[in-house]
C-alpha cells in the first residue's frame, strides 16, 4: 500500500470535520491521489454505517494490521451516533475501538461532491434510449382543454401505467447524443418538466395532478415513473476500470469553456461498469497551428486540464462534475484513468 498510496506532507494526524466539507475535499487533504480513497478508508466494523463521515467526527490517520489508513476517531454530536475510544494502542500504534451505541440520521453525513452543483441532474434529466422515451405514456390534455399547465393543475395522460405507482415525472424529449468517435446512437436527453402525482386511472387513461413544474407542461410530454427513490445518494471517490476511456460530449448547462463545477456529459456508462463516484482525468485536446517557418499543419500535445467525478449513469453515457480545472475545457476533450 505504500508504493500505491502517497499522503501528503504537513498533513494534520486528526481532522474536524465541519458543515460544508466534502468526501472530495477530504480525501484530496490527504492524499496526492484522492480517487484512492477506497484503498486507504478503514471501515470500523464496530461503527454503524461506518463509510459515512458527519460534521464534527474526527478523522485521522492509525495504523491497522501494520498498514496507514484513514478511520472516524471519534464521531461527532451531529452524527449522533457511535463513539469511539482510541486512548489505547498497542506497542505498534494499532488502535482500540470500543462503540457506545446511539442512532445515525443518514441525512446527515457529508456528500462526496457539492450537492448545490448537481442537485438538478441528480433526480432530474434522464438519457434514454430513443424507443424507450418514445413509447412512454403522453400527456393527451389538461384539464378544459388547456394546452399549457403548470403546478397546481390536473393532466390527462395516455398509456401503461401502474396505479401502485403514484409518484411520476414529466419529460420532454432534448439533444440526439451520438458517439463522436464510433457515431453509435447513445441516447436521447429527457429534459424533466416536473414531477406529478397519480390521482386516478381508468383503462389507459389516467388523471395526474402536476405537483411541481420548472417550465410549462404541454399535450405530447412524456410521463415516466420516478426514479427517485433508486438513485444513489453517497459514494466513494474511486478509478475507472483499466482501459476506458471517453469524451466530454456535452455541457450540462450549455457553456462553451467548461470549468469548475460545470456538469458535463460523457460517453461511457453502465456497460463499460462506470460507477458513481469513479474519477477521470480530462485532457484538453491541442490547438492546430501552423509551422511558421515550412507552413505545415501541426497538431499540438493534449494538456492535463483537471479531474472530473461521475455521479450518475446511464446505459451507455453518465453525468459527471468538474472538480478541478486548470484550464478551461471543451466539449470533444478526452478523459483518461487519473493514474496514467
Amino acid at each position: 500500500m505504500a508504493d500505491e498510496l502517497t499522503i501528503r506532507d504537513n498533513v494534520p494526524n486528526q481532522y474536524v470535520v465541519v458543515k460544508g466539507d466534502t468526501l472530495w475535499g477530504i480525501a484530496e487533504m490527504f492524499l496526492a491521489d484522492p480517487w484512492k480513497w477506497v484503498d486507504i478508508w478503514y471501515s470500523n466494523p464496530q461503527v454503524e454505517n461506518p463509510h459515512l463521515i458527519f460534521p464534527g467526527d474526527v478523522i485521522g490517520l492509525v495504523s491497522i494490521d501494520g498498514e496507514l489508513r484513514l478511520t472516524t476517531i471519534v464521531r461527532g454530536e451531529a452524527s449522533n451516533t457511535l463513539k469511539i475510544n482510541t486512548d489505547q494502542a498497542d506497542e505498534n500504534g494499532v488502535v482500540k475501538l470500543r462503540p457506545m451505541a446511539r442512532i445515525t440520521p443518514i441525512f446527515g453525513a457529508i456528500p462526496a461532491i457539492p450537492r448545490e452543483h448537481v442537485e438538478g441532474f441528480l433526480s432530474g434529466n434522464r438519457v434514454l434510449a430513443s424507443e424507450e422515451l418514445k413509447s412512454a405514456p403522453y400527456v393527451i390534455s389538461g384539464m378544459e382543454g388547456r394546452l399549457l399547465l403548470g403546478a397546481g393543475d390536473s393532466i390527462y395522460a395516455r398509456g401503461e401505467f401502474d396505479a401502485n405507482l403514484p409518484a411520476y415525472q414529466i419529460y420532454r424529449m432534448g439533444k440526439r447524443y451520438q458517439d463522436p468517435v464510433t457515431k453509435e446512437l447513445l441516447g436521447y436527453e429527457a429534459i424533466e418538466l416536473g414531477t406529478a402525482r397519480l390521482s386516478d386511472l381508468q383503462g389507459d387513461i389516467a388523471t395526474f395532478t402536476l405537483e411541481r413544474t420548472t417550465q410549462q407542461v404541454a399535450v405530447r410530454d412524456r410521463i415516466l415513473p420516478s426514479d427517485e427513490a433508486m438513485l444513489q445518494t453517497f459514494f466513494y471517490p474511486s478509478e475507472p476500470p483499466a482501459g476506458i476511456d471517453g469524451v466530454i460530449i456535452d455541457s450540462g448547462r450549455g457553456v462553451t469553456f467548461i470549468g469548475q463545477y460545470d456538469v458535463v456529459l460523457i460517453n461511457v456508462g453502465d456497460r463499460e461498469a462506470i460507477t458513481p463516484g469513479m474519477i477521470f482525468r480530462v485532457n484538453r485536446r491541442g490547438d492546430r497551428v501552423r509551422d511558421p517557418v515550412n507552413n505545415e499543419r501541426l497538431q499540438l500535445p493534449e494538456e492535463n486540464s483537471g479531474l472530473l467525478m461521475v455521479f450518475r449513469t446511464f446505459d451507455k453515457m453518465s453525468y459527471a462534475l468538474v472538480l478541478d480545472s486548470t484550464l478551461p475545457m471543451r466539449v470533444g476533450d478526452p478523459i483518461v484513468n487519473p493514474g496514467f
